[in-house]
């Protein structure tokens, strides 16, 4: 990881921010110390939009009705 100090960043920071975008960090040092790093932000996620399927799927009344007496059998290993 490349070190540059602020007073030589301070002139070339649009190209320091290129290699950025394209996952290189640089150290960003002050008098010879490191104080910063400037590198990619990552992955940027939108909010999610809650109902954006409203109206297009439709669920039965009875989703949560127990299981018929031969599915359930077969779900407990029984009636192979």
């Amino acid at each position: 990881m490349p070190t540059v100090n602020i007073h030589q960043a301070k002139p070339h920071l649009s190209r320091l921010v290129e290699q950025a975008s394209r996952g290189q960090e640089t150290v960003i040092a002050k008098a010879g110390t490191p104080v910063a790093r400037l590198g990619p932000l990552g992955r940027v996620t939108r909010p999610k939009r809650f109902g954006l399927l409203k109206g297009h799927i439709r669920i039965d009344p009875d989703v949560d009705a127990p299981l018929p007496g031969g599915v359930l059998a077969l779900f407990e290993g029984q009636g192979r």
